[in-house]
């Protein structure tokens, strides 16, 4: 039988993906043993401490065991961290050393939301793919400037080590594990008990764009809120340069570096973004929300929009306006 640990870590972390990844485990073990087969996992919570409260002592989860009392597990489940991601990667130095060491002995790991943050701590995701929440995408690519942070993929899968992007889309990694575990069918059985749509792999559609600003390049910083506050202009490159007295290529350099964006990717994101709120807000047609941000021609907005968003443009405004639908 393989082993599965979910980290219980110290500090007020997140609850929510603790109790949703062990009750769906659980559930795939029974189903597993229900269709005549023996359990797959036997599933412990550790962590460092007795006793961990979440939400001002609201709620506790009292570990099944101490991380030192697991010398093997196959599996290691990091849930999210809120937003004391900093603070959680502090106080947990010890799981994180752990984390490391089982990883090195054979354990696959699956890092939920934030806990990225503590994965990442650990030096493993250093050179590979990784996803978090979009909101704490700034923070996480400057705290670790090696990972290849990708916030457009709901999971990550690479070299036995999983992440996911935000809160309740863990559900999604959940899932994504039972099928490569268990099989299809269990985790089919799992997303109708627990009604999670299943194969979900973008979160692009959930996420608001703010663009990174957390970088020290102050000319960049000034083309950032040019662009930002022209959403509805075509703007050349060459002006942005022109503007701030930089060559176009040094300009194109020093904006992709602070920003991960091209000045052109970054002008798109400001542009989809206010169109997202003008479906969101408006009973306006798409073709008026595409010449209000700046695009005359159909098929290139559309082509955009979807890169972004993951969706059509019609398929958006469907989904977070109901009485443009009216």
């Amino acid at each position: 039988m393989k082993h599965l640990t979910i980290i219980v870590p110290d500090g007020e972390n997140n609850l929510s993906s603790i109790v949703g990844a062990y009750k769906i485990f659980t559930r795939a073990n029974a189903y597993w043993k229900e269709t005549g087969r023996n359990e797959l996992f036997t599933i412990q919570l550790a962590g460092i401490s007795k006793e961990v409260e979440f939400y001002d002592g609201l709620f506790s989860v009292k570990p099944h065991t101490h991380i030192s009392g697991i010398v093997k597990t196959n599996l290691i489940i990091i849930p999210s961290l809120n937003h004391n991601y900093q603070k959680a990667v502090e106080d947990n130095e010890l799981l994180i050393d752990w984390i490391a060491k089982q990883y090195r002995n054979g354990a696959e790991i699956a890092s939920i939301c934030t806990g990225a943050f503590m994965l990442a701590s650990s030096g493993l995701l250093d050179g590979k793919t990784c996803s978090t929440h979009w909101a704490v995408a700034d923070n996480f690519r400057n705290m670790f400037p090696k990972v290849n942070l990708q916030t457009d993929k709901l999971i990550t899968d690479e070299n036995g080590i999983y992440t996911n992007g935000g809160a309740y889309s863990f559900l999604n990694l959940v899932l994504y594990l039972i099928e490569k575990y268990y099989d299809r069918q269990a985790a089919v059985f799992c997303s109708k008990v627990f009604q999670i749509e299943m194969d979900r792999h973008s979160q692009s559609a959930f996420t608001i764009f703010k663009g990174q600003k957390l970088h020290g390049d102050e000319m960049v910083r000034e083309a950032q809120a040019y662009i930002e506050s022209k959403p509805y202009e075509k703007i050349s490159v060459e002006h942005l340069s022109s503007r701030f007295s930089v060559g176009r290529r040094n300009f194109d350099r020093r904006f992709i570096k602070a920003t991960g964006n091209t000045p052109v990717e970054y002008a798109q994101r400001v542009k989809i973004e206010s169109a997202k709120k003008a479906f969101e807000t408006s009973r306006k047609t798409i073709n008026e929300v595409m010449y209000e941000v700046g695009y005359s021609d159909v098929k290139a907005f559309r082509e955009v929009f979807r890169k972004i968003t993951g969706m059509s443009p019609l398929e958006y405004r469907g989904k977070y306006n109901k009485e443009a639908l009216a």
